[in-house]
This record gives C-alpha cells, sequence and structure tokens, in this order.
C-alpha cells in the first residue's frame, strides 16, 4: 500500500495554566478525539528563574483511561494513592493506567523550584474500552537510558521506541491496548517511513520544527510546529522529512469505537459511571 495522505492539519489552540505556557492541539475545533487518543497538552517549551513555583498539578483524581507523560526539558516529579513515586529527567517517559481510579500529583522536584531551568512536557491521554476502565491502577516511569534510541538515515533520524515493535526492536513499556508510543527526532534532510498499519488511528503531532509529509500531491504536504496531522487510512505507512531541525509525536492505535463521556478527570462510557467516579472519588475510594 502507499503512503498514508494527509487529510487535515490543526493547529494547537493556546490556553496557559497561570504562568505556565500551555498549548492543546487535540481536542480543537473540527477535531474531538483520534480515537483512542483523546487529549494532548503541550507545556512549553520555556525556561523558569530560580525560586519558581515550578507546575501547578497538586493532586487530583483519574478514572477510565491513561495517562503519558513526556519529559523533553526539565524534571518532572510524580506521587500517588498506588504508592508510587518517581522524578523523571528530560527524555525520560512515565506512563500511568488510571483504571478504576488512581490521585496523582505532578509538579516540579525542590530543586527545580529552587534553581530554575528550561521545561518542556507533553501529556497524552489514552482511552481505555469498556472492558479495561476498571482495571487495576498502575504506573511505571522511566529515564531517557530505557528508552531505546534507534537511529537511522546516517544519524540524521532517532526513533525513541517508547512502546510497540519497530526495526525488530520492542519498547520498554507494555500497554493495555497495544499502542505503538514513539517520539522522533530529526535533522534538517533526515527522513524516516514509519509504520502505520491499515484501520490504526495515527497520532502525529509536530513539536517543533518544519516537515514534509508525502502524499499523493507533488511535494507532500508541509507543516510546521504546534500542528496535529490528521491522516487518512489510505497507506500503511507515514513518510517524514524533516526540512528543518524537528521533533515529532508519534503513535497508533487500534480504534476502540466506544462512546466517550467525559467530566474533567473522568473519561467513561455513560454519564450515570461518571456520577458513580464522583461518587466514588468523594467517598475516598480512590486509594
Amino acid at each position: 500500500m502507499p503512503h498514508r495522505t494527509v487529510k487535515a492539519l490543526h493547529a494547537a489552540q493556546r490556553d496557559d495554566i497561570g504562568d505556565l505556557v500551555t498549548r492543546r492541539p487535540l481536542p480543537g475545533p473540527g477535531l474531538d478525539q483520534v480515537d483512542p487518543f483523546l487529549f494532548l497538552n503541550h507545556h512549553g517549551p520555556q525556561s523558569y528563574g530560580p525560586d519558581n513555583h515550578g507546575l501547578p498539578f497538586g493532586p487530583h483524581p483519574h478514572r477510565g483511561f491513561e495517562t503519558v507523560t513526556f519529559i523533553l526539558e526539565g524534571s518532572l516529579a510524580h506521587h500517588d494513592s498506588g504508592g508510587h513515586e518517581s522524578v523523571i529527567e528530560a527524555g525520560g517517559v512515565q506512563w500511568m493506567t488510571a483504571g478504576s481510579g488512581l490521585v496523582h500529583a505532578e509538579v516540579s522536584p525542590e530543586d527545580f523550584k529552587r534553581s530554575g531551568g528550561d521545561l518542556e512536557i507533553l501529556q497524552l491521554w489514552l482511552n481505555l474500552p469498556a472492558r479495561l476502565k476498571m482495571t487495576a491502577p498502575a504506573y511505571r516511569g522511566l529515564q531517557r537510558a530505557d528508552i531505546p534510541a534507534l537511529a537511522s538515515d546516517g544519524g540524521r533520524v532517532t526513533v525513541n521506541l517508547i512502546a510497540g515493535e519497530y526495526e525488530g526492536k520492542a519498547g520498554p513499556f507494555r500497554p493495555l491496548t497495544g499502542v505503538f508510543m514513539s517520539t522522533v527526532e530529526l535533522t534538517a534532510g533526515g527522513r524516516v517511513v514509519l509504520p502505520a498499519p491499515a484501520g490504526r488511528s495515527v497520532f502525529l503531532y509536530v513539536v517543533r520544527g518544519d516537515l514534509r509529509i508525502a502524499g499523493t500531491e507533488a511535494g507532500g504536504t508541509e507543516v510546521g510546529g504546534f500542528r496535529l496531522v490528521e491522516l487518512n487510512d489510505d497507506g500503511d505507512t507515514v513518510e517524514i522529512e524533516a526540512t528543518g531541525d524537528a521533533a515529532v509525536l508519534y503513535g497508533h492505535a487500534d480504534p476502540i469505537g466506544e462512546p466517550v463521556v467525559s467530566y474533567g478527570p473522568f473519561v467513561m462510557n455513560s454519564r450515570e459511571e461518571i456520577e458513580q467516579a464522583v461518587r466514588d472519588y468523594r467517598a475516598g475510594r480512590f486509594g
């Protein structure tokens, strides 16, 4: 089959949280989800001075889905009601299955608040099917050194393999739903062909830089940073070429095809399940 073609480009919407620069490419105007990819926040890039307050994400609940957090610059301290704690540095990833319910906090470590520094973080929400929404909560955080960095095209492309299989290698995370997830770094002129199996939803977000995505039209489609690329299901690969240094969040997954009912930090299949989640949280049943 040929390469998948571009259906539409969606610009991330600016939605700062206090002094935290935030852009949200999903959901956005004209695109509610890329089933099962529900939500993406892009925090930064920005620099914090000494004696800052850091990230504002104190304890809050989740149920019914997973969060995948990519620390591109800076560091992130995590702790939750399941007893999981970590500090993940730049290049690392944390994967949390909220499942039946967790309360977690994602804040800046004390040394970052004291000294300051660069910060850039992506957080992606992955839906779970009805059969897994009440699965046991889980968490795993890995540093950059734990994530395979697969170089190609003479070193001009690096695929950081987070979950799934690529070029005979397997990512260290084992998602419940067979999600493929990676970040891809390219220098100018770098070119890579990424898998996009037929029938799977492809998630492609340009974090920074400029790309050309091959297609049926001459020259392909030019895409700049802070853009979510919606693709047609008309091929089994995606060809990307960097016209300048660039970074991409790239994944694919089987669509779930179930009703999505969300209320703040809860994502379920019905209004009744949302109401139960609120009752359970208020009753202290999230650990």
